[in-house]
């Protein structure tokens, strides 16, 4: 079985290195689709719907991997040369106070309006509603999570490693969206 992901890994390191960008935007699409499913499941939907995991997919495939592919490579043009504990600080402090931020913005306008197919109106009123809050648990979690990444991830893993926590985050954005559904429905 080793053998098996061994071989696996050196053919995705691989791939990673002769395809940057479509590797990890593939991932993302990949790890997007894992985490939705899961959501799904534990939000209790019976039949998976194909139509929202086929957005949520192209949200890692389109966003958020080359998002995260040129926002690594961004960050080691600033930070050329730079090392220690000051500039992963600052590397931490600049991803926080502006990719973030965008990034739960964007995510939340996406799934109201483009997988629940919300109407606009609807989706600025969930957005001012739940924004301060799902920002503010953003930044008590990803701040590890960036000090991890830029401390000890060589730049062509991070955004698996980002892509991969990210998942997770993305369960929780997707439960948190759904349960305002289902309390719209209760009223």
């Amino acid at each position: 079985m080793s053998e098996i992901v061994n071989e696996f890994w050196e053919k995705y390191l691989n791939q990673l290195h002769l395809h940057p960008l479509r590797t990890k935007a593939i991932t993302a699409g990949v790890l997007v689709g894992c985490s939705d499913v899961i959501a799904q499941k534990i939000s209790g939907i019976k039949k998976l719907q194909l139509r929202r995991l086929f957005l949520m997919m192209l949200y890692g495939f389109a966003y958020s991997g080359p998002f995260g592919h040129f926002l690594h490579k961004l960050m080691d043009k600033i930070f050329k040369g730079k090392k220690g504990n000051d500039t992963v600080l600052k590397k931490v402090l600049l991803e926080q106070c502006t990719s973030s931020p965008w990034n739960n913005l964007f995510f939340m306008i996406y799934y109201g309006f483009l997988v629940e197919g919300r109407a606009w109106g609807l989706v600025r009123s969930k957005v001012r509603k739940d924004y301060p809050s799902v920002q503010l648990t953003a930044w008590k979690f990803w701040p590890i999570v960036g000090w991890v990444n830029y401390q000890y991830m060589p730049l062509q893993l991070r955004v698996l490693f980002h892509s991969f926590v990210a998942s997770c985050w993305a369960i929780f954005l997707n439960l948190k969206a759904r349960s305002v559904v289902a309390a719209v429905k209760k009223a």
